[in-house]
């Protein structure tokens, strides 16, 4: 028996597997879905979730194992960690690896193996979902795609307990950040020149410093049981709480004026008011910051300096005017143009983080189909780094070989007449990562006008796991969960197929209508688990009897039907299988300690080369025959 090596990266794999916290956890449904789908859908008798420990393979979830766990020396899981895709044992004791190992040798028998890796968010191989049979196998390759998308599955589930772990790390880390500047801000707060106050919404003072008090001769305590109101100059008053509202609302996000406070001793002082505000996370405001500068020495300066003004301004008036209104124009055309200028730069600063950190990808071209913006997201989803991505055409990075024409036929279409079946629509399409995979994406596109020059930007988002669930569920609204086999849904639409075929072919078929007899007894007796191990049990009787070419499914209780297509004799034929499953239904079945026994009843519906008959009609001759059957003394078939 040759033991598999250890992965390069064995140290922080296993650190990861332990970090995330799912060995020896309790079964979660989530898991035990995909393995007993696993189970049915491969028909095998064990699947498993499989995570590989330094010395042990622990099982998540598991069907058909009595055990939760064996040496990783044994596993043949520990084999499969060491590839990117599946590994597939059809018989293990023709295997060097396997054919001493004790799982082959010893319980649980293991013949045949096909297991995929599960892998975490940076790839590391953390375990397997893997199908194990006590036979030799040979799995199809849509068998083979489907364990495959399951184990995606699977490495998705652990993936989103991956960012949740992460997620918790990135909050510790934050939280002390907030921790370290909360003690520099109280710092700051202390120690500045100039005064700073925290104030509630009500206008109260909930936290001042000493250069406030300072500047309006309060103490601290004093100014906690005021507010800035009370202290302000009555004159100053509308003008504060106009730019306050104006805050408040969300219209300015910051305001300053020139304002005069009361002093306690009654004196009046100018100052200089700062004012911003912090919101809470349901978007109100959680208090003000106040910064309060004593500006009541350079207002005298400027009273000083006004009467000299004026002075000057009798003796050369009609020129100072034209100055100060030559000024005034200059001044405020340089203020304008500085808070455009700021505003576009805080506007564009904000748009940047706001597209890097989007969840989806984003991409913006010229006209002439080139790259000139690419987020982190779009480096995710198809491989390209920014740097490596911008300044190149983005058909040769994202849009498949076989789209590529479509796609500069369009863009040749709009440039020139401006009709485009793509903007400004949620489309969903084909796209090429790096590696040359493809992935379906949601895409929304739109034009701009820039200086002369068109400019696209797109943002898409990758719905492949969304199409994986949509994949799933039409599977399973066509599959009995009980059986495995096609539910009434998957009958009716069989049905006018094979009523095509079968007047292509000008061969006849026939449908069988079976209902189990003395199955009630079975329920009565044994219980409804007991039930279902039959009614399962008989399911797969009824496969292994049949053609390829044919199809069992399970209408609902005990009642099965069986299509069988390409038949030469038409009744002789449909008899004789008829017949055969007679014989495999009566077969003893053993539930536990209990060996159980039915018989059935089969109503045969013949449907010749040409018939004028519905499925509907076909099911109910059936059904009829099937009573027939009945009627004459069960566990026979009935041809109408």
């Amino acid at each position: 028996m040759a033991s598999a090596a250890l992965p390069s990266n064995e140290t922080e794999r296993v650190s990861l597997l332990h970090a995330l916290d799912l060995l020896d956890t309790p079964a979660e449904p989530s898991f035990d879905r995909i393995t007993r789908l696993v189970a049915r859908t491969l028909r095998v008798p064990i699947a498993l979730v499989s995570l590989v420990d330094s010395d042990r393979q622990w099982f998540k979830s598991r069907v058909g194992m009595n055990v939760h766990e064996t040496p990783r020396e044994f596993a043949f899981c520990a084999h499969t960690i060491l590839q990117k895709n599946l590994m597939v044992v059809g018989d293990a004791t023709l295997d060097d690896r396997f054919t001493d190992n004790p799982l082959v040798t010893g319980d649980p028998s293991i013949r045949f193996y096909a297991g995929v890796p599960i892998v975490s968010t940076g790839g590391t191989a953390l375990g397997t979902l893997c199908a194990i049979d006590s036979q030799p196998r040979v799995l199809m390759q849509d068998e083979l795609d489907t364990l495959t998308d399951l184990a995606n599955l699977v490495s998705k589930e652990i993936q989103q307990r991956e960012a949740v772990l992460l997620a918790r790390q990135h909050v510790n880390h934050v939280q002390t950040a907030i921790e370290e500047s909360e003690a520099r801000f109280r710092s700051i707060f202390e120690r500045a020149g100039l005064g700073i106050a925290i104030v509630a919404p009500n206008g109260r003072w909930t936290s001042v410093n000493e250069a406030l008090c300072t500047i309006v001769g309060y103490s601290q305590e004093e100014l906690a049981k005021l507010t800035f109101q009370d202290i302000t100059h009555p004159d100053d008053l509308e003008s504060d709480l106009s730019l306050l509202q104006q805050l408040v609302s969300g219209e300015i996000s910051q305001y300053q004026l020139e304002k005069r406070y009361l002093r306690k001793t009654g004196e009046v002082v100018w100052i200089n008011l700062s004012v911003t505000k912090k919101v809470d996370a349901q978007g109100g405001v959680d208090y003000f910051i106040s910064f309060i500068q004593d500006i009541q020495a350079r207002k005298e300066a400027e009273a000083s300096l006004a009467a000299l003004r004026r002075d000057l301004e009798q003796r050369v008036d009609e020129r100072t005017r034209e100055l100060r209104t030559t000024n005034d124009m200059l001044s405020r055309s340089m203020a304008q143009q500085l808070r455009y200028q700021q505003a576009l730069v805080k506007r564009e600063a904000e748009l940047s983080a706001v597209i890097e950190n989007a969840n989806d990808a984003y991409v913006c071209m010229d006209q002439t189909g080139v790259v000139s913006d690419w987020n982190r997201q779009a480096h995710e989803t198809f491989g390209w780094s920014a740097e490596e991505a911008i300044g190149r055409r983005l058909e040769d990075l994202i849009v498949p070989p076989n789209l590529r024409a479509a796609h500069r036929a369009g863009m040749k279409r709009y440039l020139g007449s401006g009709e485009s079946t793509m903007l400004n629509q949620r489309l969903e399409l084909q796209a090429v990562r790096r590696d040359g995979s493809t992935l379906p994406v949601e895409v929304r596109v739109r034009a701009l006008d820039l200086q002369g020059q068109k400019v696209f930007s797109a943002f898409l988002h990758d719905i492949t796991a969304r199409k994986r669930r949509e994949e799933v569920r039409e599977i399973e609204s066509r599959q009995d969960a009980l059986t495995g086999l096609p539910n009434r849904r998957a009958l009716f639409e069989r049905l006018p197929q094979a009523m095509g075929r079968s007047n292509r072919s000008r061969t006849g078929f026939a449908l069988l209508f079976i209902d189990l007899d003395g199955f009630k007894a079975v329920n009565d007796t044994w219980g409804h688990e007991a039930g279902d191990s039959l009614l399962q049990e008989m399911a797969r009787r009824l496969s292994a009897d049949l053609r390829e070419t044919d199809a069992a499914a399970r209408l609902g209780g005990d009642e099965f039907t069986v299509v069988l297509e390409n038949l030469v004799a038409l009744r002789d034929d449909a008899v004789a299988v008829a017949q055969k499953l007679l014989l495999s239904i009566a077969m003893p079945v053993q539930i536990g300690a209990a060996s159980v026994q039915v018989s059935a009843s089969i109503g045969i519906a013949l449907y010749p080369t040409g018939a004028d008959m519905s499925p509907d009609q076909l099911i109910n001759v059936a059904d009829t025959a099937m009573y027939e059957a009945k009627r004459a003394g069960k566990s026979r078939c009935w041809v109408l």
